[in-house]
C-alpha cells in the first residue's frame, strides 16, 4: 500500500476585491468573489521509503500541495491519504510561539507532532546540539534569525523520526554548514525507509535527494517521472520562457505609478543538451576507478547569433564545493566561436589518470561568456562513486620509484 497517496486534489480560493465584499456576499446571499484556481486533479503516488522532490515557478501551487498534505489546508474537492506520523517543516516560524523561548518550542512543536512529553525529554539535549542553538535556546525564539528558526525547526521535525517529512524550501534560508548537515540527515532519514517530499528551487538537491519529481505548472502536473528528467525538462524551460518586469514611469507624484511591460522573450545564448562521461574505449562509465582515464562530455546548442564563450567542467563533492575545475578561459587552444544561432557540437575533456581514491563525485558542466565570468547554464551528472583504494587519503597519484645504491 502506498504511504502517500492524492486522488484528483483540486483547491480553489475566493478572491474579494474589497473586505465588505464577504459579508454582503453573505446578507444579499450573490457572488461577490471571483475563484482563483491554484490545483487542479493532482494525483500521485508515492511508495515507502521513496523520496519525492516537487518543483515548478513561484505561483505554481508548490506550497498549496505541500499544506494540504500537512493538513494546515483543506481540498476543494478530492482526497489524499497519509500513513504514519508526519512532520512538516512549511512556513517560517510555523507551530512556533514567538514569545515562548526556543526550548519550550521544542516541547511545543514536538507535541504537535504528537510525541509523547517524556520522550520529547529524552530528544530534548539532542535537538538542541544538532541546532547548534546551545547559546540561545532559553532566549525567546522573536529573537531568532530566519536562519535559527530554520535549525530548531528542522531539528526538531527530524528527530522525532516521523513515518513522513515534509519540507517546503526551508533549507534556503539556512547557511552553508548547516545545510550539509540536513542533507545528511535526509539522506539518513531515506535510508531508513522513510519517505519525503520536498519541494525546492535547488535542482541540484532535487536530483540529489530525490527519486521521482512531479514539475507543477499553473497548478497542474505538467511531468512526473524520473527527477533526473523531469529537472532537465524543467530547466530547459526555465532557460526560454519569457521574462516580466514592472517598470515606473515617475510620473506620479507619489511615485507608486506602475505600468507592467513584455520584455522580448528571454533567449540563452547557448544551452547543454546533455552531459555524459565515458570511458576512452567510448563506453558510458557507471563508477570511477582510481588512476583511469575518462572522457568529459557535453552537447552544446546555440541558440543566438555570433556568440562567443567558454567551456567548463568540474568534480564536485556537493553543489558547492568543487574538487577539482577545468576551464577553457586561458587555452587558445580550444574553439571559442564566434558561433551561429542552430550550430550543435560536442565539448570533450580527456582526464588522464584520475586522482581521486575514494568517495562520491558529481561531474558539472558548463557555459560562460566571452570572460569566463557569466555562466549561461550548468548541469549535474549523476553521483559516481570511487571504490576504495590501498593507501590513505582522498588522493592518488600517477608516481614512479627509483631505488639507486650509491
Amino acid at each position: 500500500m502506498s504511504r502517500v497517496s492524492v486522488n484528483n486534489v483540486c483547491k480553489q480560493f475566493k478572491i474579494y476585491e474589497r473586505p465588505q465584499d464577504r459579508l454582503l456576499e453573505l446578507v444579499l446571499r450573490k457572488p461577490r468573489h471571483s475563484v482563483f484556481h491554484v490545483l487542479n486533479n493532482i494525483s500521485f503516488a508515492l511508495e515507502d521509503g521513496k523520496s519525492l522532490g516537487i518543483i515548478g515557478i513561484n505561483g505554481a501551487g508548490k506550497s498549496t500541495l505541500l499544506k494540504i498534505l500537512a493538513g494546515t489546508l483543506q481540498t476543494t474537492s478530492g482526497d489524499y491519504f497519509l500513513k504514519g506520523q508526519v512532520a512538516a517543516l512549511l512556513e517560517l516560524g510555523a507551530g512556533f510561539h514567538p514569545e515562548f523561548s526556543g526550548r519550550k518550542n521544542i516541547y511545543l512543536n514536538a507535541s504537535l507532532l504528537g510525541v509523547p512529553e517524556e520522550n520529547i525529554l529524552e530528544l530534548e539535549s539532542d535537538i538542541i546540539e544538532f541546532s547548534e542553538l546551545e547559546q540561545f535556546i532559553d532566549r525567546p525564539v522573536r529573537t531568532y534569525s530566519s536562519g535559527m528558526y530554520v535549525r530548531l525547526a528542522f531539528s526538531i521535525a527530524t528527530m522525532v523520526r516521523p513515518d513522513i517529512l515534509i519540507i517546503d524550501e526551508a533549507l534556503s534560508v539556512g547557511d552553508l554548514t548547516f545545510q550539509k548537515k540536513c542533507v545528511q540527515r535526509m539522506n539518513e532519514f531515506i535510508s531508513q525507509n522513510k519517505t519525503m517530499i520536498f519541494c525546492s528551487h535547488s535542482m541540484f538537491h532535487i536530483q540529489e535527494l530525490c527519486e521521482t519529481a512531479i514539475w507543477l505548472d499553473h497548478g497542474q502536473i505538467r511531468e512526473i517521472g524520473e527527477s533526473d528528467k523531469v529537472v532537465g525538462h524543467y530547466e530547459d524551460f526555465c532557460n526560454s520562457k519569457k521574462v516580466y518586469h514592472n517598470i515606473s514611469d515617475g510620473s506620479s507624484d507619489d511615485g507608486n505609478s506602475a505600468l507592467e511591460k513584455d520584455t522580448p522573450e528571454k533567449i540563452p545564448d547557448c544551452k547543454i543538451n546533455s552531459l555524459s562521461v565515458k570511458l576512452t574505449t567510448g563506453e558510458e562509465a557507471t563508477s570511477f576507478t582510481p588512476l583511469e582515464d575518462y572522457v568529459l562530455e557535453m552537447e552544446v546548442e546555440v541558440l543566438k547569433e555570433n556568440i562567443e564563450g567558454n567551456f567548463g567542467f568540474a568534480f564536485m563533492k556537493s553543489a558547492e564545493e568543487p574538487v577539482a575545475s577545468f576551464l577553457t578561459t586561458d587555452i587558445k587552444e580550444v574553439e571559442k566561436g564566434p558561433f551561429n544561432r542552430g550550430d550543435c557540437f560536442t565539448v570533450s575533456l580527456t582526464v588522464s589518470g584520475l586522482p581521486m581514491r575514494v568517495g562520491d563525485f558529481y561531474v558539472l558542466g558548463g557555459l560562460a561568456d566571452k570572460s569566463g565570468l557569466l555562466w549561461y547554464e550548468r548541469k549535474f551528472s549523476k553521483l559516481f562513486h570511487v571504490g576504495p583504494s590501498k593507501g590513505v587519503g582522498p588522493l592518488i597519484m600517477h608516481s614512479e620509484w627509483s631505488v639507486q645504491k650509491n
